[in-house]
């Protein structure tokens, strides 16, 4: 199988996000060729190279999501195609200026539910892929001042939200600008046969998005044109980052107009909806994640949570060792991660000092994993240490000793915490404080090693730590310091817990759960979406027996929306279902006579 495996600011790149997961699918999946198609992020990712790819990698495209756009050959200089492309970015820009979450549930805020709406953001969007594809790209067209104008009729019409109706044309070109980089991927010669007659991706058995955004517009248009199967994953919600951040920053590095972030954030969000809608099948990391998506219009027919796979091996020597034979010490607390405001350390240093109050031998380790100072969160770990040296003032055991704190801040890497291993081994608890989180990667590891764990109520938490561990509500420092003398206080208990926390780990989030549920999805997706290809041979004559015999599974196909091309399979015998009209014929079997019933006399001498 050739699977077309689409990611935006990770693999192959050396540096990157979900950069080592797609490592370890395309590793585990050694049975298929994979064909990289990657989008940059800037210039420094670039720079930095890529990682060592396998054999079975044949192919790796790239395409930059920054700087000025390629120039090529070609572009929108007749009159009716500029009218084409009117036509085309007005449907966009009218889906995107919108009300926000327009013909939902009142109240419910979520974009790209109305019918009406998703149907007139996906017209436009794939009525400009053909004029790319025709023409020779849009980033021109997309820059241009007709471009500008249509986006400012459409903030200005009647029903057009708040937000944009405040709009400023350094806004507009703002926009307009942001849209092109966005759009960039419909504009590549990814789809079609290119230099040494690859096919790209009309030649690829599979595309597999391994984020959302940007990456799902060259599954999206292989699937529009080719009948490709479309499966998507997310570990963490694209639309939601989108959202945190506001939409993103300007060049200068001030933050965004309203405006201007309102209009992003109805796109990203119609994008998604679009991507939902038409993905074959969508896999979420989480049940957190699974929610974003089915509040954003995905189906629950077409979502299958597969867990991120984390290698345990490097945590197996202290995780079978348990708490007392590996060095730990059971009045300990230890936090691993990041220091920056989301992580709440704030509140972490207050839920010791009560801790202190009725367990004076407690310690508190801080272990950051970032290497390297960032001049942008530089001020949050120094007021940490601020505060540490406040409330705890160094102590003596006696007159004639020096003074030391309970709270220690460490590097990774230190001799005394090299490893990771190390770094969850050195005390009996480790302390999940953060207000915003994701997937906890960190406490997934916490738990390879066999320790009880107290987490903060967020994101995927609750269902990762299942019954292993104390959660707490976020920002209550006094809830987490009774969880954390709750577990201080009873070293059996802990040590219960962490065994029934590193057996649920091995259970559900190892690299080979993940690669074995991957590799059953995948033949599934090829048995109920084959590729209609005509496959021929060297002399361009067919090729017998080119198709496998579980390409022919019984089902149907929904009509797709309006016409568009698009469909999706349904299993169930035919005979019970009416196939609809565009149904193919290896699909639909032949009509068969009713066993036991001959022709009727008056037939036979007819």
């Amino acid at each position: 199988m050739r699977v077309g495996l689409l990611t935006e600011g990770g693999y192959p790149y050396a540096t990157g996000d979900a950069r080592v997961w797609c490592d370890r699918l395309v590793r585990g999946l050694a049975q298929h060729d994979f064909e990289v198609y990657a989008l940059s992020r800037g210039p420094g990712q670039e720079a930095g190279g890529w990682g060592d790819l396998p054999r079975h990698v044949g192919l790796v495209r790239t395409a930059p999501l920054w700087g000025e756009p390629e120039r090529r050959r070609g572009g929108l200089g007749g009159r009716r195609q500029r009218r084409r492309f009117a036509e085309h970015f007005g449907e966009l820009a009218a889906a995107i200026s919108a009300p926000y979450g327009s013909g939902a549930p009142h109240g419910s805020g979520v974009p790209g539910r109305s019918p009406a709406e998703a149907d007139r953001f996906a017209n436009g969007l794939h009525g400009l892929a053909d004029l790319a594809g025709e023409y020779g790209g849009l980033p021109a067209a997309l820059r241009s001042e007709d471009a500008v104008r249509t986006l400012e009729r459409a903030c200005r019409t009647l029903g057009a939200p708040h937000g944009a109706h405040q709009v400023r044309v350094a806004d507009l070109l703002t926009v307009t600008e942001a849209l092109e980089r966005a759009l960039r991927p419909l504009s590549l010669d990814w789809y079609g046969e290119g230099a040494g007659g690859d096919p790209g991706l009309s030649g690829v058995d599979l595309c597999h998005a391994a984020t959302g955004g940007a990456a799902v517009l060259p599954g999206l248009l292989a699937k529009r044109r080719f009948g490709t199967p479309l499966l998507l994953t997310e570990y963490g919600v694209r639309l939601r980052e989108c959202y945190l951040a506001g939409g993103g920053d300007a060049a200068d590095g001030r933050p965004l107009p309203g405006p201007v972030r309102t209009l992003l954030a109805t796109f990203h969000g119609r994008l998604a909806a679009e991507a939902y809608a038409r993905a074959d099948l969508i896999t979420p990391g989480n049940t957190h994640t699974r929610r974003w998506q089915e509040r954003c219009g995905a189906e629950r027919e077409r979502l299958r949570t597969v867990y991120p796979g984390m290698d345990a091996a490097r945590f197996a020597e202290v995780g079978e060792q348990g708490a007392a034979q590996s060095g730990g010490d059971d009045r300990t607390l230890v936090w691993v991660g990041r220091i920056e405001p989301p992580k709440d350390v704030i509140a972490l240093l207050h839920a010791f000092a009560e801790v202190r109050r009725w367990q004076p031998d407690a310690r508190l380790r801080i272990i950051e994993t970032r290497h390297g100072e960032d001049p942008e969160t530089d001020g949050y770990p120094a007021h940490c240490r601020a505060l540490a040296e406040h409330l705890f003032p160094d102590e003596a055991a006696d007159a004639h000793s020096a003074g030391d704190n309970p709270v220690s801040f460490e590097r990774l890497g230190d001799p005394e915490v090299p490893t990771l291993a190390d770094a969850y081994g050195a005390g009996g608890v480790v302390v999940l404080s953060s207000v915003v989180e994701g997937f906890p990667v960190g406490l997934v590891e916490a738990m390879f090693c066999g320790r009880a764990t107290v987490s903060t109520d967020v994101g995927a938490v609750c269902e990762v730590i299942g019954g292993t561990g104390l959660v707490v509500p976020p920002r209550n420092p006094r809830a987490l310091a009774d969880a954390c003398l709750a577990m201080l206080g009873d070293p059996e208990r802990c040590a219960r817990l962490g065994a029934a926390a590193r057996a649920r780990a091995l259970e559900l989030f190892t690299v080979e759960q993940n690669v074995a549920a991957f590799r059953g999805i995948y033949l599934e997706l090829m048995s109920h979406c084959p590729v209609r290809r005509e496959e021929v041979g060297e002399g361009g004559g067919p090729l017998p027996f080119a198709r496998p015999a579980e390409a022919h599974v019984p089902g149907r196909w929904t009509a797709g929306r309006d016409g568009d091309g698009f469909g999706h399979w349904l299993p169930g015998p035919l005979a019970s279902r009416s196939a609809p009209e565009h149904t193919p014929a290896w699909a639909t079997p032949p009509p068969r006579e009713p066993l036991g019933v001959g022709p009727r006399p008056s037939e036979e001498g007819a």
